[in-house]
Parts: C-alpha cells; sequence; structure tokens
C-alpha cells in the first residue's frame, strides 16, 4: 500500500486534479503555466513549479505519485515531453484519459478490454497520449473518464442560463461521474499500486435531456425546452459529443479497489451540490 506522506505532483492542475489533492495526506506540488497562477496554487498550501522550469519539474519527479491532467495536443502530451526520463524515477504515475478514445458504440458496454476506436480528434489525441506513457512507463494506470460534473460545474448550473435548452437524440445516453467519486476513485487506485487500464464513471448512463430537466426539477424552475438534435442550433464540437453514445462500466475499479460511488447517479449527485448549495 502507497504510503500518503509521499508527495503528490499534479501535473495540470485543475478541477479534477485539486479535488485529489483535498483528500491527499502528504505534502503536494503542482505544474503552473503562468506566475499568476503559481501564486495562486502557493496560496493554497502547494508548491508550484513553472513549466518553463524544466529542471525544476523533472527533479520534483523523483519519489512522487504523479497525476497528469493536462490536455494533450497535436504534438502528444506536453507534460512528457518536458519531464522525459525522469518520469521513471517517479513513485507512480497516473494518466487522466478520457472515454471517447471508445469511440461510438451505438449505447452498448465500454469494458476495460474494449478496443479503442476514437471517432474524433480529441479521442485520437488521448488514445495516442496514452500509448505513448505506457511506452515510457509501462507501470502507468490510465484512468478513462466521462463526462464529470460536481459544485460550480454541473446540470444546475446550465438550466439556470438564458437560452438553455435540452437536446434531445432518440437513444443517446451519457456516462458521468461527480468530481468527488472521480478523486476518491483515483485515490484508491495510488493508494492500492494498481496499474493499467481503468473506467472511473457513475453507475447508470442516462439522456441528457433527463438530467437536465432533473436539475430544473430540483431548482424549482421550468425544464429549458426540448430540442431535436437533428435541427439544433449546436457548435461543431457540440455536435461532436452526441456523435457517440456507449454505457461505460466501473466494474473492473471497483473489483480492484473496494471503491464504490458515493452518488451512484446523477440524482444523488444533484440533490447533494443542491443541498451544499441552498
Amino acid at each position: 500500500m502507497t504510503d500518503q506522506s509521499e508527495p503528490l505532483f499534479l501535473l495540470g492542475p485543475g478541477y479534477s486534479a485539486m479535488a485529489l489533492a483535498r483528500l491527499w495526506a502528504g505534502p503536494i506540488k503542482a505544474s503552473a503555466r503562468t506566475s499568476d497562477k503559481q501564486s495562486a496554487l502557493q496560496d493554497q498550501g502547494l508548491t508550484a513549479i513553472l513549466m518553463r522550469e524544466v529542471d525544476a519539474l523533472q527533479a520534483a519527479c523523483t519519489g512522487a505519485h504523479l497525476l497528469i491532467s493536462a490536455p494533450p495536443g497535436d504534438t502528444g502530451c506536453p507534460i512528457l515531453t518536458a519531464l522525459g526520463q525522469a518520469v521513471t524515477e517517479a513513485a507512480s504515475v497516473t494518466y487522466l484519459s478520457t472515454t471517447g478514445v471508445y469511440g461510438d458504440l451505438n449505447g452498448g458496454w465500454a469494458f476495460e478490454w474494449t478496443p479503442p476506436n476514437p471517432g474524433s480528434l480529441r479521442g485520437h489525441r488521448r488514445l495516442a497520449a496514452e500509448l505513448a506513457w505506457t511506452n515510457a512507463r509501462p507501470d502507468v494506470r490510465l484512468v478513462r473518464l466521462p463526462g464529470i460534473y460536481g459544485p460550480g460545474r454541473s446540470p444546475l448550473d446550465r438550466v439556470q442560463k438564458s437560452g438553455a435548452t435540452r437536446i434531445s437524440k432518440p437513444g443517446q445516453v451519457f456516462s458521468r461521474i461527480h468530481v468527488e467519486d472521480l478523486a476518491e476513485g483515483v485515490k484508491a487506485l495510488i493508494v492500492g499500486e494498481q496499474s493499467g487500464v481503468f473506467n472511473l464513471c457513475d453507475e447508470e448512463a442516462a439522456p441528457p435531456q433527463d438530467v437536465l430537466a432533473f436539475a430544473a426539477n430540483l431548482l424549482g424552475i421550468p425544464a429549458p425546452p426540448e430540442v431535436d438534435f437533428a435541427t439544433a442550433d449546436l457548435s461543431g464540437m457540440a455536435r461532436s459529443f452526441y456523435a457517440e453514445c456507449k454505457r461505460v462500466s466501473n466494474a473492473r475499479l471497483k473489483a480492484a479497489t473496494g471503491w464504490r460511488p458515493r452518488y451512484p447517479t446523477y440524482r444523488e449527485g444533484l440533490r447533494a451540490i443542491h443541498k451544499a448549495t441552498n
């Protein structure tokens, strides 16, 4: 079992990574792209290192548990490029990927052994990054995530925006994960020293229009109007999300770690967020 007094190194300290930081008992380091971000992270008690300080970044890897959540670009994962051989000196490496690498399964189930078949540029980039990290650290743990929601970033916020709609596409479902369950799941993998591929999601893939209707009902406001996907005015990126339909299994992670989601469906998750903010 991993000793939580060992340092955690967040490379891309965003919404999900900071949720894990709140659970970690040991010292926490983080990368920062700008001096302002560095100062903000230091104000939160983290040791922040600028991305341009490559030597310092590489030195900070030694004996640390790396969590990589920065997205890949055209030339691959910027974190792996910056760290190079220093990743071999880390205590462990966790790469946050996406269930988008599975592509469209027409509503079928995505398991860790399901062959990747990304249908989007984002999915192709993530799969390439997964392969690069596997080559750099064969014991890397690849955590594939669906849509992430939580306080300040949930359907409760979306339904209150002016012009909100509920896009309806027959048969469409998405899997989700509450950010707190995400953090608990990643922590369980690190502490349990598990490696390999793991899906991290809740227990129920659901139609997006139903989720928004539930959020509106919690707030006591009318549900946004339902709009047919075929005629909806969507950006190319928004439309691309609806090109993939699948249900994601979390069975392997539960069997390996004993982890269970505190919020097994969007209902429990949204109720908790609403209760905490009202």
